[in-house]
């Protein structure tokens, strides 16, 4: 014989008001459903958010760069500072690169579309989308050294990694770097 769990989602909210007893299980799972039910009418109604952006606009420049044309566009439309989204790219791509006064990304490196189009979908996984509910309408704050995503749906905060420094070219005499090691 099975056990069959049915609940009503319409609850009295008077019905318990001046009673002197603990609730059952099965009333605070509708009162926590009805509550958010009321607060996040999206999320209770099992819509999925889906994040949708223009792809990158990736050229290739000369034999030895790349630009990533719609760089500012990106970072616009997904609320993050240029620096942040600067920083992951350039150290999961490991090379380096800068943006131009035509507000360009050019990286060092031939890389195609499909290559930064996978690391700005990490990059959007990790420190854009809400890790609770998945809501892409996120806060990315700085605390002492450590970044948090805030979630202006669910509330919730949760600690981000840091980026890891990617590539540091060498600059300078490379005989003068040797010596001071040895």
């Amino acid at each position: 014989m099975t056990n069959i769990f049915v609940f009503s989602l319409v609850e009295e909210p008077s019905l318990w008001v001046g009673l002197d007893r603990d609730y059952t299980y099965d009333e605070l799972l509708v009162r926590v459903f009805n509550i958010m039910r009321e607060k996040n009418p999206d999320m209770v109604a099992g819509k999925k958010q889906k994040f949708v952006m223009r792809p990158p606009q990736v050229v290739r420049i000369g034999t030895k760069k790349t630009s990533f044309a719609n760089f500012t566009e990106i970072c616009k439309t997904l609320h993050r500072q240029p620096k942040h989204l600067l920083d992951f790219l350039l150290a999961e791509l490991g090379t380096s690169g800068s943006v131009d006064g035509n507000s360009q990304l050019i990286i060092k490196g031939r890389f195609q579309q499909k290559q930064i189009e996978n690391v700005l979908r990490r990059y959007i996984k990790e420190y854009v989308t809400c890790h609770t509910c998945r809501s892409p309408d996120t806060i990315l704050q700085k605390d002492t050294r450590l970044f948090f995503l805030q979630c202006e749906t669910c509330g919730s905060r949760c600690s981000v990694a840091s980026i890891k420094s990617g590539f540091q070219a060498v600059t300078g005499k490379r005989a003068a770097i040797r010596a001071k090691t040895a």
